[in-house]
């Protein structure tokens, strides 16, 4: 008798189908980007990780940041108690105070829980909102350049070159550099702007804008105006890269363009920006006509042509390495050149792994591209040139010196670089392996430019760490993070007070100054908060 057969139970069945398949093979890609984003502007930065406090950093982290901290339900009622004070100085920026003061708070958040001195964790905090600004130049990019919605097709190698072409950007050009002075505000700012551009030319091409999109749209045009002024740059770049996606990628008619929901997105904006702002902006030329305003708020139309050749070319970064390397440690190709190339290398390893699964761009992604790098570039060389004292540095021959603009210029400036480089490929090319061979070729030079900016920023740390003001604050923050009770360690940081009074000029010397006062309440804030203890005991708390 023979033995049954058994159906197999397996027999019938079929693999099961991947609904995603391509998408599966896109990601990897994606987060190769994402590590460049993270990794590049780390690596760049890193020399600048001990780079001493200064101007407000030296009292601010302290002071705001341990009220805050400790209260964080002040930073809201205390910065709208602030706003008439702030009006009269010719500044509005209520959420732009009270992002600053929440950054306070994080760094000496940092210092408490690590015991990091504040200089350290001030870096970090810069560093991270760095990563986020290029993330957010890399978001833009591909919201403009995207045929179809954004990131739902294989990735444009443009995204996959632009975290080179911003880490190399972040050059420490002088004291005034969003680098060096505010940088965790201004890059965070920067990304803003960047992110509600990209939020603009992602609704081109949608069948409708939608309520909930909508009333976004204009809510985040009332924030914009009270956020800071770089901040209101968003709207008219807004404005130009739905133009430029619809037009020039999309291939959209004027009717299209004008109808479609980048268009209407962009007008809530708009609709919500333009009741705050200005009646703001009247008040503040009132208070500035009459000379009360502070001079960095001033705005001084008659000699922005003259400043806005410098300020176009404050991002190149050859010229900011002679504002990073004038000290007595300048050298530029210095010590820290070669661990950053090298680390940089390895991750031209993966891009080019990753390179054959990107979707290469046409001319008219370039074009467009391109307008979009120029377009950040001319809105925030153009704010800078409108300042009264980058009008006399740009006519002193300042050329490269870093201020508030060099956040965005160094993003705008990053996009046209990255938009000149594939154009050069994709007019070369005459087949897929001409077009990488010729984006690798780019991606070195950038490199090698990202390496040079890291060793310039070594050179700036390594001069600014030589004078004497300098000094005495990066130990002000080491003896706050290693508070030590001892009688030994209460003599050190008087002496250290003393040294700081020293450093006065000598018609503030005398009494009690309101500089000493000013260093009092912000370092006497920092040691109760951490130690329950002044930071010198012959003071008063």
């Amino acid at each position: 008798m023979s033995a049954t057969t058994l159906p197999d139970a397996g027999a019938e069945r079929r693999p099961t189908e991947d609904p995603f398949p391509e998408q599966r093979s896109w990601w990897p890609v994606w987060r190769g980007i994402l590590l460049r984003s993270a990794l590049v502007p780390v690596i760049v930065l890193a020399p600048l990780v001990a780079l001493q406090p200064s101007a407000d950093h030296r009292f601010n982290t302290y002071s705001n940041g341990a009220r805050y901290l400790a209260h964080p339900g002040d930073l809201f009622f205390e910065a709208v108690r602030s706003v008439p004070q702030y009006l009269a100085l010719g500044n509005f920026r209520p959420l732009g105070r009270m992002v600053e003061w929440t950054l306070d708070a994080l760094t000496f958040a940092i210092t408490g829980l690590l015991g990091l001195p504040a200089n350290v964790s001030l870096r970090l905090v810069s560093f991270a909102s760095a990563v986020l600004l290029t993330l957010a130049t890399v978001v833009l990019a591909e919201c403009v350049v995207s045929r179809g919605r954004p990131f739902t097709g294989p990735p444009s190698p443009i995204a996959a070159v632009l975290p080179f072409a911003v880490g190399g950007s972040f050059v420490a050009a002088g004291r005034t550099s969003t680098t060096v002075l505010f940088g965790g505000l201004y890059f965070l700012t920067a990304a803003l702007v960047l992110l509600v551009a990209a939020a603009a030319a992602g609704a081109v091409g949608r069948p409708r804008l939608g309520a909930r999109l909508g009333v976004l749209a204009g809510v985040t045009g009332a924030v914009l105006a009270g956020f800071n002024e770089m901040a209101w740059l968003a709207l008219p770049l807004a404005t130009l890269v739905v133009l430029v996606r619809a037009r020039l990628v999309l291939a959209l008619s004027w009717r299209e363009t004008v109808r479609g929901a980048g268009a209407r997105f962009t007008g809530l904006l708009w609709a919500g920006f333009l009741p705050v702002a200005v009646p703001v902006r009247l008040i503040i030329a009132r208070e500035c006509l009459a000379g009360r305003c502070y001079s960095g708020s001033e705005v001084a139309p008659d000699g922005i042509l003259g400043a806005l050749p410098n300020r176009l070319t404050s991002w190149v970064p050859p010229l900011m390495w002679q504002r990073a390397t004038e000290g007595p440690y300048g050298h530029t190709l210095g010590l820290a050149l070669l661990p950053a190339l090298v680390l940089l290398l390895l991750l031209v390893r993966r891009f080019w792994r990753d390179l054959p699964s990107c979707e290469i761009p046409d001319r008219r992604q370039v074009w467009a591209l391109a307008a979009t790098g120029l377009g950040v570039l001319v809105l925030a060389a153009t704010m800078g040139a409108l300042n009264a004292q980058m009008q006399l540095l740009a006519a002193a021959g300042w050329w490269g010196l870093g201020w508030r603009d060099s956040a965005l210029a160094g993003a705008g400036g990053a996009l046209l670089t990255v938009a000149l480089l594939t154009g050069v490929s994709v007019l070369g090319r005459r087949k897929a392996g001409t077009y990488r061979g010729g984006a690798l070729a780019g991606v070195l030079l950038l490199v090698l430019i990202a390496a040079v900016s890291s060793s310039a920023n070594r050179d700036y740390r390594a001069a600014a760490a030589s004078e004497k003001p300098a000094f005495v604050h990066d130990r002000v923050a080491q003896e706050i993070a290693d508070f030590d009770r001892s009688a030994a360690g209460d003599a050190r940081r008087c002496a250290l007070r003393e040294q700081y009074r020293n450093g006065l000029r000598r018609d503030r010397r005398t009494g009690y100054p309101a500089e000493l006062r000013r260093f009092d309440q912000a370092v006497n804030a920092a040691t109760f908060r951490l130690a329950h203890r002044p930071f010198c005991a012959k003071l008063p708390a």
